[in-house]
């Protein structure tokens, strides 16, 4: 097999199990489902998450603890534009249905509380929890990226770093290391987004975080001392914009038991369309280092690359979604067959098949928009 036709092979295995993580722990309504007052209110969003109020942006730090799914999320809770970001924070038993907690971490002297991840620490490697309880009541620890506007305004290059904090009451009260910042910065201007998991074969937690033009890989053995492991990207993907938000979790190839590490990057601005996307690698990891797979880098140039035209990935147009299962309430059984109530006019919807597919509305100002069948 060449190596252009096992890379196809390959990534045609890979691409549907990458939407897996999407739709895991979400099958079936709890007997008693968490929702908040501001729920019920006239015009809230019920398909999408929302804040008590103003802005929120990037999710945080999901993690799923004691029944819990958590949602840490960025948030200035004093305006409708971005601001001093805080990490909100809510929890939920079935991914729909949200109960807002009070804010986790407000900003500091070191800085506002930019992007990250959570992580419950089983073993107390980090010393947090209770001796003699934590088997039963484990720590949270969130590691999360500082940002200090002074040293931005000031035009340093190291006003961004990494630091940590943990909860021992299933994430209602949070506490700031006292060690921070655990990774200080040594002079790179976005130097950020910090993803932690456990490598068990390395008995060590991994942190995975962008820097600049490629993305840096920390391991540690109790959350708060760490080492560089690598770099990685200098000489791969795209660099048309900033590296940001990375990702790095193992998955096992379709029909082969072969597992391949999976590496998610995003850049903005330098997506193809314009503004911020992502891209993907598909290799091993070690422990220590990143490498692709051989037959990826048959095709993987400093290009972003693009979905063909016409490709079809998962269809939402069929019957029940075309196969993929609608969890909660908030969807439904299906797609919405026409008009509904309150909204603007609907005809020739695509979702029944005996109908053409095509959109006919009458928007607020009275004009009728179409798109061709």
């Amino acid at each position: 097999m060449n190596g252009n036709k096992r890379q196809s092979n390959t990534m045609k295995k890979l691409l549907p199990l990458l939407f897996l993580p999407l739709l895991s722990g979400g099958c079936g309504r709890p007997e008693n489902p968490q929702k908040s007052a501001q729920f019920t209110e006239p015009h809230r969003p019920q398909l999408h998450f929302t804040p008590p109020a103003h802005w929120m942006n990037d999710p945080n730090g999901m993690v799923y603890f004691k029944g819990e799914y958590h949602l840490f999320y960025q948030y200035y809770p004093d305006s409708t534009v971005w601001g001093p970001m805080h990490w909100g924070h809510a929890v939920s038993t079935d991914l729909v249905h949200w109960q807002h907690l009070p804010i986790a971490l407000y900003p500091d002297s070191l800085g506002y509380i930019f992007s990250g991840s959570a992580v419950v620490d089983w073993n107390n490697t980090s010393g947090f929890g209770n001796p003699d309880t934590y088997r039963e009541e484990p720590p949270l620890v969130a590691i999360f990226t500082y940002h200090d506007p002074k040293g931005e305004k000031a035009g340093r290059s190291n006003f961004q770093y990494q630091a940590i904090a943990y909860s021992n009451d299933r994430g209602r009260t949070w506490t700031k290391y006292a060690g921070n910042p655990v990774i200080p910065n040594p002079g790179i201007r976005d130097y950020r987004d910090t993803k932690v998991f456990w490598h068990q074969d390395s008995r060590q937690w991994v942190m995975v975080f962008a820097a600049w033009n490629h993305l840096m890989l920390w391991g540690s053995p109790d959350l708060k001392h760490w080492t560089h492991l690598s770099d990685f990207g200098k000489e791969w993907g795209t660099h048309a914009g900033v590296w940001e938000c990375p990702d790095l979790f193992p998955m096992t190839v379709e029909g082969t038991g072969e597992k391949k590490w999976v590496l998610i990057q995003n850049i903005n601005p330098g997506a193809l369309q314009g503004g911020s996307g992502t891209q993907y690698f598909v290799g091993d990891f070690d422990g220590k280092n990143f490498t692709l797979d051989p037959a990826f880098t048959t095709a993987f140039g400093k290009e972003p690359a693009y979905v063909p035209e016409g490709e079809v990935f998962a269809d939402f147009e069929g019957e029940n979604y075309g196969g993929w299962t609608a969890t909660g309430d908030a969807f439904g059984n299906g797609p919405a067959r026409g008009t509904l109530p309150g909204q603007n006019e609907v005809t020739g919807f695509a979702a029944a098949a005996s109908q053409a597919v095509s959109l006919t509305a009458t928007n607020r100002c009275g004009r009728r928009r179409s798109t061709p069948a």
